[in-house]
């Protein structure tokens, strides 16, 4: 798995709305280095300061594996066969581990779970109360955002 070396290119189709698609409530795909071999997991992300945002604990490995080697690729993706419209963006650089940031949480969970936090109750204890929960950035030094409907 490449890092995107030190170039850094993003690559987006003409009238491709970047933000506007990764503003919506999609999941990502994301790949790391594992003990194995690669190792990939969908999760929900937040899309903030050209960069991807998402949770990780002592409940996930994902937060080692990083340690270890912080390259990932990621994919957020669409396929809408009645409209004819599918729609891609591919990323990749290192990941950061950052401290829990409670705002941040919030519009995280807010973007997938809707504003009444009542309807948040499994995530409230057993990741946002966890002390262990961190958040990880990827700003991808590679991007391609790519509008390959027909």
């Amino acid at each position: 798995m490449d890092d995107g070396g030190t170039s850094g290119k993003w690559t987006i189709d003409a009238g491709f709305d970047l933000d506007g698609f990764l503003g919506q409530p999609l999941v990502a795909r994301v790949a790391t280095v594992g003990r194995t071999g690669p190792s990939v997991r969908p999760l929900w992300y937040l899309w903030e300061g050209g960069a991807f945002w998402w949770l990780t604990g002592e409940w996930s490995r994902l937060g080692q594996l990083l340690e270890r080697d912080p390259r990932v690729s990621l994919v957020v993706d669409t396929c809408d066969l009645d409209r004819g419209e599918v729609l891609q963006v591919t990323a990749r650089g290192r990941a950061e581990l950052h401290p829990f940031d409670a705002g941040r949480a919030r519009r995280w969970g807010g973007r997938y779970l809707g504003p009444d936090e009542r309807h948040w109750r499994r995530f409230q204890g057993a990741v946002f109360d966890d002390p262990t929960t961190r958040f990880v950035a990827l700003e991808p030094t590679v991007l391609r955002a790519r509008d390959l409907s027909y």
